[in-house]
């Protein structure tokens, strides 16, 4: 006899509990997208390079079209549909609005959720490839032009949207300046 192919699953999305049935191959991002009608997470290169299918994986940035779902059982998986507050926008979607950090939108969903993750590991004390002083007492870097663009660097914008993207996640951040470094 054969080993199946399948698996049942508990997948914690949005925080909503789902229970499915998945192919072993089958990837969080068509789950997502297939089976659970989660549009907002889009299919760029299928391959991992371009970010367009960032998701939150407890927390921390994943790209969605890379991680099996099978492998994603108990975590908690957080897509750019579950980071609003009922009708009120996260602070972070709210900044791209405001200050166009989109064009065609098709990465923003993306770009989004790597933003809140971003913010995240600055003020957790994370450093960057373009972070001087690493040194856990040196504390968190200020959250620069140059430190936003490292960053974010995973995650492609077609149309070129980055200078209103590093204002947007520089003003979700609470830093004063927005200006991106020459």
């Amino acid at each position: 006899m054969a080993p199946s192919t399948t698996s049942a699953v508990t997948l914690d999305i949005n925080g909503e509990r789902y229970a499915l049935c998945v192919d072993h191959r089958t990837t969080v991002l068509d789950v997502l997208r297939e089976r659970l009608d989660l549009t907002g997470t889009k299919k760029g290169c299928d391959q991992g390079q371009c970010g367009a299918c960032t998701v939150l994986l407890d927390g921390r940035r994943a790209v969605a079209c890379l991680q099996l779902a099978v492998a994603a059982e108990g975590r908690e998986i957080t897509t750019v549909e579950g980071l609003a507050d009922g009708d009120r926008l996260h602070p972070v979607q709210q900044a791209f609005l405001d200050l166009d950090g989109y064009q065609c939108g098709y990465c923003t969903p993306g770009q989004i959720c790597s933003a809140v993750a971003v913010i995240e590991e600055h003020a957790a004390g994370w450093p960057s490839a373009v972070t001087g002083d690493v040194r856990l007492e040196a504390g968190p870097p200020p959250l620069t032009a140059e430190e936003i663009r490292e960053r974010m660097s995973g995650n492609l914008c077609r149309c070129g949207a980055y200078v209103a993207i590093i204002q947007a996640v520089a003003r979700a951040a609470g830093t004063e300046s927005t200006r991106p470094a020459a």
